[in-house]
């Protein structure tokens, strides 16, 4: 029996959207507000409740109310397009087991769902039942390489060392992250990753570790940071290369102490993570340039796992293709685009500067112009015949 899931939706669009993706793999109700929804909840038995914030009438946090009422109550996730951390964090207070921002990453939202049911599912579930259930996201490869990368995620995952994932732009390395997660004993906790380059200092500082109440100009309530929101669960500092060094000194003040303080307090809170990094920089010259603090790099720098790029396991290639390219036919219900060998060979000589993020895009390009069609040489990008932009054929 598939699992059921309730979707709450005031916008139609969206609610459809989100059944129809989900349907595939599980029974789906819809309700568009809180009264639809409380019938539902009387008359079916969900797994899980999907139910926007923002309702007309009552919102989505008396949804998440109503469910834990049930005689099996589900597990609820809360979505909203005005996310903030005092939604999310009062979300969380009402047995929401996490809260995700639109629009919704579906492939996040897919592993998100099922670690939520998983985490109704009794403890009885075997290992391997919950590492199928957590979703061990897209690591497609049979290549030496990558089936390397995946074993050492698999033996250093069960314990609480820092890891440091290093490669180059695009090769997935929050993909391996979120697999280390998965395959460890915190798979049922939050997953929270955040790209430390898209925040300013002043901002990047207080999503991590929070701020009291007047802290700061604009500090109009207290702020819960995301290493205490994840207490429990794996935090992902993606590019942490491009941290400012005063924040650098806090971060390794919490490897330490594994405490934290908000801004504007003394206070130490004690927090409970497991910490993964990821940088596509080279963080030994950094600290020869005393860009990155050096006792802060051996802390971080326990377990280092480089993921190779995509020119170094060019026979996964068609793999990733076939996947992505399934992916993006299924989503967008169009026929598959039909590759040749000769084609694929001209995608395997190819060095992918951007990696495997570059060849995603690639295939839900194709798929977007081109289905049903055989692709040829015509379309293809003039990148793909550019000598510079070719692999040389001794170095494969």
């Amino acid at each position: 029996m598939l699992p059921c899931i309730l979707v709450v939706d005031d916008e139609k669009n969206t609610r459809d959207t989100l059944i129809q993706l989900l349907e595939p793999n599980y029974e789906v109700f819809g309700a568009c507000n809180y009264d639809e929804a409380v019938k539902l909840l009387k008359n079916e038995r969900f797994d899980l409740v999907l139910s926007d914030f923002r309702l007309p009438g009552k919102n989505g946090l008396f949804v998440i109310d109503e469910a834990r009422k049930r005689p099996y109550a589900p597990a609820c996730i809360m979505m909203s397009a005005y996310g903030s951390v005092e939604t999310a964090v009062e979300a969380v207070k009402h047995g929401a087991f996490d809260f995700v921002t639109k629009p919704i990453n579906f492939d996040r939202l897919e592993v998100l769902i099922k670690r939520a049911i998983l985490s109704k599912k009794p403890a009885t579930a075997t290992n391997d039942e919950k590492i199928q259930a957590s979703g061990v996201p897209d690591i497609i490869g049979n290549s030496e390489n990558i089936q390397n990368v995946l074993s050492l995620i698999k033996k250093v995952a069960p314990t609480k060392a820092t890891v440091l994932l290093t490669g180059e732009t695009g090769t997935g390395k929050e993909v391996f992250a979120d697999a280390l997660h998965a395959y460890s004993a915190r798979a049922q906790k939050p997953f929270v990753a955040i790209h430390c380059a898209a925040l300013p200092k002043n901002l990047l500082e207080s999503e991590l570790f929070g701020h009291e109440k007047g802290a700061f100009t604009g500090a109009d309530v207290k702020h819960i940071g995301l290493f205490e929101r994840a207490s429990g669960g794996t935090v992902f500092l993606d590019e942490i290369g491009e941290i400012d060094l005063d924040i650098q000194v806090k971060l390794l003040r919490f490897l330490e102490t594994r405490k934290i303080s908000r801004i504007g307090s003394s206070a130490e809170t004690p927090v409970d993570i497991r910490l993964v990094c990821a940088t596509n920089r080279d963080l030994e010259q950094m600290v020869k340039k005393n860009e990155f603090r050096e006792d802060l790099f051996y802390r971080i720098n326990v377990i280092n796992i480089p993921v190779p790029p995509l020119r170094d396991r060019t026979g996964d290639i068609p793999l990733l293709v076939n996947y992505y390219i399934e992916k993006f036919s299924t989503e967008n219900g169009l026929a598959r685009p039909f590759f040749s060998d000769e084609i694929m060979k001209f995608l395997q000589n190819y060095k992918w500067p951007g990696n495997v993020r570059e060849l995603r895009n690639f295939c839900e390009g194709v798929v977007i112009l081109h289905h049903g069609e055989t692709i040829t040489e015509k379309n293809l990008d003039r990148k793909f015949f550019h000598e510079d932009l070719l692999i040389d054929p001794q170095k494969r």
